[in-house]
């Protein structure tokens, strides 16, 4: 008895799950060739790729209570205006400036990052996400300090 329980509610997930729109719409052909797919983007649509010289930066030791930046220098390695809708950090001691407006091909910026160490003790590793419509969308830049009384 209690494995036709188990039948009958495997029989019904089946026949549920195996229906992937259950609206009864049909997937667009214009999703399936989106050129920014997960699996890369499309050589012939011209993308702007954000190329920064490196992504972590060490301050090294510094005192509680300091506050600190770095700008991180990156260009537009690629053949469309890059824009940068934003960069988010991992924790509110951390913010970060960057440039608003559109960055032509072969142009360079820079991403400052400032790090206030405030209420902050030992061993500290940042991140910052900037977000962009560049090839890859989102990229990290990382900051390490070693934060002493």
């Amino acid at each position: 008895m209690k494995y036709t329980h188990l039948f009958i509610f495997l029989i019904a997930f089946a026949l549920t799950a195996c229906h992937p729109n259950s609206q009864g719409e049909e997937i667009g052909v214009d999703l399936i060739n989106n050129p920014n797919s997960a699996d890369g983007y499309n050589a012939d649509q011209p993308m702007p790729i954000m190329a920064f010289d490196c992504d972590l930066h060490d301050f090294g030791r510094i005192s509680q209570g300091e506050s600190i930046s770095y700008s991180f220098h990156f260009s537009n390695a690629g053949k469309s205006d890059l824009v940068i809708s934003g960069c988010s950090a991992t924790c509110g001691c951390t913010v970060a400036d960057y440039p608003r407006g559109r960055i032509a091909p072969g142009g360079e910026g820079y991403i400052t990052v400032t790090f206030n160490s405030q209420g902050k003790k030992g061993q500290q590793y940042q991140e910052v996400t900037v977000s962009s419509n560049a090839q890859p969308s989102k990229n990290v830049l990382k900051i390490v300090a070693q934060v002493s009384n």
